[in-house]
């Protein structure tokens, strides 16, 4: 008798153990709570809007790097919680550039090319 009670035990146990923890594909150990960084494309413009959503405020920066790692460009964002800004980079020359978004122990690096298409400028986020 109390074999079998200590076996339905022990199947209780597993069984419940199994259906309460998540599977370990489903959980991004990146991501920062509650911080987000989007680069989003300009229809009618050549180039793209940084938006930064944070819980915590502080200073947020922009920097654009050509290929040579040179800064061709600097810009400190709001210092609140959000904060949203468009950079029109038609004034850039053709080639391959770096985008970097840093904000307190969070760090986004993204390359994009900007390249000639007839008469306009093309700014393509990779």
């Amino acid at each position: 008798m109390k074999k079998s009670i200590n076996w339905i035990v022990l199947f209780l146990l597993l069984g419940t153990g199994t259906f309460a923890t998540t599977p370990e594909r489903f959980k991004n150990r990146n991501a920062k709570p509650g911080y987000k960084v989007s680069l989003i494309p300009l229809r009618l413009k050549s180039g793209f809007a940084v938006m930064v959503d944070k819980q915590e405020p502080g200073k947020s920066m922009v920097i654009f790097y050509d290929n040579n790692q040179d800064v061709v460009f600097k810009d400190v964002l709001t210092k609140e919680t959000k904060a949203e800004k468009k950079y029109i980079l038609s004034y850039l020359d053709d080639g391959n550039y770096t985008v970097e978004v840093f904000s307190k122990n969070h760090d986004i690096k993204t390359p994009f090319r900007v390249y000639n298409r007839g008469e306009r400028k093309i700014v393509h986020l990779d």
